[in-house]
């Protein structure tokens, strides 16, 4: 062995000593320690839901930080393109209306109901333009009423025609994600548009459409948070988190509408006024999904079975996620 050869393995076998202690040192100490990587927690949201607000708040990161998680965002026009990239496997998590939970359950898209808000009544309508001569919903039979397939608006135009004695084949549907959808009611290439906030307040605001009907005399469904059958299987704790951030916000938006308009209507583009005015149409109060929930939203989903808008009878309860503790903190707040 060279005099070179025998320096080197001393000073190996010194930095090897050193490291060892190092790390003996970290180990029992706690201090120095690597932290592991954050899981990413992917959550889709749309302009007008409690989720928008968290997001503008920055809450829900605090919420979840300790728990190990980071958030990154997604928006969507509407709840269909989101529960599309639930299927993709593309986001974990996210909020829509009740009709797009229908349509995926019948798609056999692996997802569950894991939390529930109750609906704003004046939160959506059928709209017309302000020099229409249509003025009762029985008045659409006949014609072309823009909406995007799928979505809390698809209910709303169901039940609206149930009530006034029409069918679904009796109006000519056209379907159209909301910006579409605006640009076909303003050119008046359809009669008329059914709608959610804040696409509704915004063409009450700018185009001074008028409103046929909303959900104040028809059955109002709930509007409902989804997550991947895998992630609520293996992430309660972050489903827990989530759910309970999202009650306590909701309980604070609901005293405080002008803070949060002046809060997200930055962060969303749009006219302080007009968020405000949607804000107070949603009354916000996050729970668990209950058999009495399940049940209302089967009959949301044996209504698009009837209406032959989706191609199997579904069973909502079969999609619902339970957790005892979630639901208990849920119902303590």
């Amino acid at each position: 062995m060279t005099r070179h050869t025998r320096i080197s393995l001393h000073v190996t076998a010194a930095l090897l000593a050193v490291f060892a202690t190092l790390s003996a040192t970290a180990q029992s100490s706690g201090a120095g320690a690597v932290p592991e990587p954050a899981k990413v927690l992917r959550i889709g949201y749309q302009k007008s839901g409690l989720l928008a607000i968290l997001k503008a708040q920055g809450s829900l990161d605090d919420k979840l930080k300790p728990l190990g998680y980071s958030i990154k965002w997604f928006e969507f026009p509407a709840g269909p393109q989101l529960l599309e990239a639930l299927n993709a496997n593309s986001i974990d998590f996210g909020y829509t209306g009740a009709p797009p939970p229908v349509f995926a359950q019948a798609g056999g898209v692996g997802f569950v109901y894991v939390g529930a808000e109750p609906s704003g009544r004046h939160a959506e309508a059928i709209l017309v333009r302000s020099d229409s001569a249509l003025h009762s919903v029985a008045e659409l039979k006949g014609k072309r009423v823009a909406l995007q397939k799928g979505s809390s608006a698809n209910y709303l135009l169901l039940e609206a025609l149930k009530k006034a004695g029409l069918r679904y084949e009796d109006i000519r549907p056209v379907y159209l994600p909301p910006a579409d959808a605006r640009a076909a009611f303003e050119s008046g290439t359809v009669d008329a548009w059914a709608i959610w906030d804040p696409y509704y307040a915004s063409a009450q605001q700018a185009l001074k459409a008028r409103t046929l009907v909303d959900y104040s005399a028809l059955n109002a469904p709930y509007n409902f948070y989804e997550a991947t059958r895998g992630f609520a299987q293996q992430h309660p704790d972050a489903i827990g988190a989530i759910l309970g951030q999202l009650r306590t916000t909701g309980l604070w938006v609901n005293d405080h509408p002008v803070e949060t308009a002046a809060l997200i209507a930055p962060k969303v583009g749009l006219d302080q006024k007009l968020v405000e005015t949607w804000v107070r149409r949603y009354p916000y109060g996050t729970t668990a999904v209950t058999d009495e929930i399940a049940r209302s939203q089967q009959v949301v989903a044996d209504a698009f079975y009837g209406a032959h808008l989706i191609p199997q009878k579904v069973t909502v309860k079969d999609n619902v996620w339970q957790n005892r503790e979630v639901a208990a903190s849920l119902a303590e707040k």
